[in-house]
């Protein structure tokens, strides 16, 4: 086992188990998140990826089993309690008010004020403008999310993240439904990520879409961990592809 005092280590989670009545949706599940890792998250629908997620966003409760953040343990009760360590998740319905501009959905519930009552505006956009720059996103603070591509779209949620100084941004299946140029867009925002030593888990049924910017692979089936590989020990995701077919049929 990893020692949990590992300055390598941003979060360790161990032996979690979560059932929804007497569906075991996840079995024993155990994880390091070294800093500034990515790890591409990987399974069918059904294996247990979105309910994991949840319960370190702090959606959902484990029935057993411990998280560990920097070492030490802890409980995420709510999503305020996940954001409070520094853990963002932009889960699939990306969580965004489609009739509010860009920069007021990257803000939301935490606008800078003036005055002490006022959202300032200006301040806002301002900042906003900076960090879409920084991630390369070419649209307006002003611009209304409802107008942006869906790979604009989780680049706003990423810039969210990246802005409020997020150690761990989760993504739950971020290129589900988008175009070629959307998928492309949405791995060189993790990049970003990655390049702010921010950690990541990437969660996605297409090995192909996070293959070339993850650094290790955990896969799922029916709520248990039966890969975990890194990177170098692969060559190419049809490798991986074939690798993750030879566990499923043990």
């Amino acid at each position: 086992m990893v020692n949990l005092v590992n300055n390598d280590v941003l979060m360790s989670v161990r032996n979690i188990n979560k059932w929804f009545g007497k569906v075991h949706a996840l079995k024993n599940f155990n994880l390091d998140v070294r800093k500034g890792e990515i790890i591409g998250l990987l399974g069918d629908n059904g294996a247990g990826k979105s309910t994991f997620i949840k319960i370190i966003s702090g959606l959902i409760r484990p029935n057993t089993g411990e998280i560990y953040w920097e070492g030490r343990r802890v409980n995420i009760r709510s999503i305020q309690d996940a954001r409070r360590l520094g853990i963002e998740t932009v889960f699939q319905e990306k969580g965004l008010i489609e009739c509010f501009p860009v920069s007021k959905n990257i803000f939301l519930g935490r606008e800078p004020t003036k005055f002490r009552f006022f959202m300032n505006l200006k301040e806002m956009n301002a900042r906003c403008e900076k960090l879409l720059k920084q991630l390369g996103l070419n649209v307006s603070p002003e611009q209304e999310v409802r107008f942006c591509s869906g790979g604009e779209k989780q680049g706003v949620v990423i810039a969210r993240a990246m802005y409020f100084r997020a150690k761990l941004v989760n993504l739950d299946e971020p290129t589900r439904a988008l175009s070629i140029k959307g998928v492309k867009e949405v791995l060189e925002f993790v990049k970003e990520l990655k390049k702010s030593n921010i950690s990541c888990i990437f969660v996605t049924h297409n090995v192909y879409h996070v293959y070339p910017i993850a650094d290790r692979f955990v896969f799922l089936h029916r709520g248990e961990k039966i890969l975990e590989i890194e990177k170098d020990k692969v060559s190419s995701p049809e490798e991986l592809n074939d690798i993750i077919i030879s566990r499923i049929s043990v």
